[in-house]
């Protein structure tokens, strides 16, 4: 992991500075310190802005709820807002956070190249920046990142996707293709560094074949997460190279554009393979107990609310949160200290012990 990080390290922006999510912890101990942020503390009905990208999928929906209803049972007041508009929308919500007075500001980028002009001014500004699920890169101007172990949810991907096959089928070889996320989502290359991490060697030794050829992260991404893209090239896959071959399996990077390309395979009369998935979308959820989507990935969006919450609470008490990885996500300009929660895959198999807290989800397993 180590080598993904610094490969990620040594990519430099061009002429914008950049915001985005990376890497994984190789270590599971707390730490505290390493970031100029949590010195000082502030009011307690002190403004926290959170700058959200846009509506992709339920859990940026519902972290818009928790943090509004959570910041506010907190005592703080809440500026929390959804960038529907795009990156220049991003911008002008994060700069009049500052103008506002916001004390903290947490920041899930839309695009993982264009925010470092804002973030800078709310450094300058005094305010603490906490980067949300996506890590900001090649700045100064961010103290802390929290998020899922996102190499880790590619791992839990590909591995899923090995096993899932294996029970179908049990010898190889497999043949699959393998989609990635948007390219402006800097966590799409994580995921899939991760998932490939799992998937390279068993391509190597023949077990796996990629139908098309289109193996790199370049040939299989999905520009802005939209289902209609990952459908469309689902389609042509499935058209140029799948006439009498049978497609086994599909690396997807999460619900959504899981749910498309099967929607393309169910349209073009072919066999169900095994499909990949993240986030635990109540249509994906369904999916997998009815036995049609293999697998998603578990990011309980309320534990990584809260997490970050208590992360502004130490700030805002002048002391330094915990953090559980200082080494590991170096964003091209510093360290970023970093807190990291545990990714879960979720199969039929258990789903119903994955989701028992989960008010919603549990409904859905019985």
């Amino acid at each position: 992991m180590r080598n993904v990080v610094k490969a990620m390290a040594a990519v430099a922006a061009i002429g914008t500075l950049a915001l985005t999510g990376c890497g994984r912890s190789d270590s599971g101990s707390s730490a505290s310190g390493g970031a100029s942020g949590g010195s000082g503390g502030f009011a307690k009905d002190s403004l926290i802005g959170v700058a959200l990208p846009q509506k992709t999928s339920e859990n940026w929906v519902l972290a818009e709820n928790l943090f509004n209803t959570d910041l506010k049972d907190a005592g703080y007041k809440a500026d929390v807002e959804f960038a529907n508009g795009g990156v220049s929308e991003q911008q002008n919500q994060i700069q009049s956070m500052v103008t506002k007075g916001a004390k903290v500001i947490v920041v899930g980028a839309i695009d993982g190249a264009q925010l470092s002009t804002q973030v800078k001014a709310a450094k300058d500004a005094g305010v603490t920046v906490i980067a949300y699920d996506r890590l900001l890169k090649n700045t100064n101007a961010v103290d802390y990142y929290v998020a899922y172990d996102n190499f880790k949810v590619g791992q839990l991907q590909g591995q899923a996707l090995l096993d899932g096959m294996k029970a179908k089928k049990p010898s190889g070889p497999y043949n699959i293709e393998v989609f990635a996320g948007s390219p402006d989502d800097a966590n799409a290359k994580v995921f899939f560094d991760g998932a490939m991490s799992v998937l390279q060697p068993k391509i190597d030794d023949g077990t796996l074949k990629v139908t098309s050829g289109q193996k790199s992260f370049e040939q299989a991404v999905t520009q802005g997460w939209k289902a209609e893209n990952a459908q469309k090239r689902m389609d042509t896959l499935l058209s140029a190279n799948y006439g009498s071959t049978t497609l086994d399996g599909v690396l997807s990077p999460n619900d959504t554009l899981a749910r498309a390309i099967l929607t393309s395979v169910k349209g073009a009369g072919k066999p169900t393979p095994i499909v990949t998935g993240q986030d635990s979308e109540v249509e994906s959820v369904k999916s997998i107990m009815a036995g049609v989507q293999y697998s998603t990935i578990n990011k309980d969006t309320r534990n990584l609310v809260k997490q970050t919450i208590a992360m502004v609470n130490s700030i805002q008490q002048g002391q330094k949160p915990e953090i559980n990885d200082d080494k590991s996500y170096n964003n091209g300009t510093k360290v970023v200290p970093a807190y990291l929660l545990p990714p879960q895959i979720v199969t039929k198999a258990n789903a119903k012990e994955a989701y028992a807290n989960d008010p919603t989800l549990s409904k859905l397993t019985q």
